[in-house]
């Protein structure tokens, strides 16, 4: 009995849109980047918070340098990959 084994790897992504072949529906295709807070954003914004800059407290809530870049597929909505600043 012959067997295959198809190893899927996640494509390198960037903080802006890729192009890539999604790995669920194969398609070419230009990822959709939605961006989103971490554990990181909030401990800057505690830092923020700590040193009283209070009016500085939102800006890693606002800035995309402060958070990670979820990138999907405008296809089929699955998920390819993150970019950790």
């Amino acid at each position: 009995m012959n067997t295959q084994t198809v190893i899927v790897t996640s494509p390198a992504v960037g903080p802006n849109s890729t192009s890539v072949i999604c790995p669920s529906c194969r398609h070419s295709i230009m990822t959709n980047v939605r961006t989103e807070s971490t554990t990181r954003t909030h401990v800057i914004a505690i830092l923020l918070c700590v040193f009283l800059c209070w009016p500085c407290v939102c800006l890693p809530y606002c800035m995309d340098t402060c958070k990670n870049a979820n990138h999907y597929c405008p296809n089929c909505g699955s998920f390819i990959g993150t970019y950790q600043k």
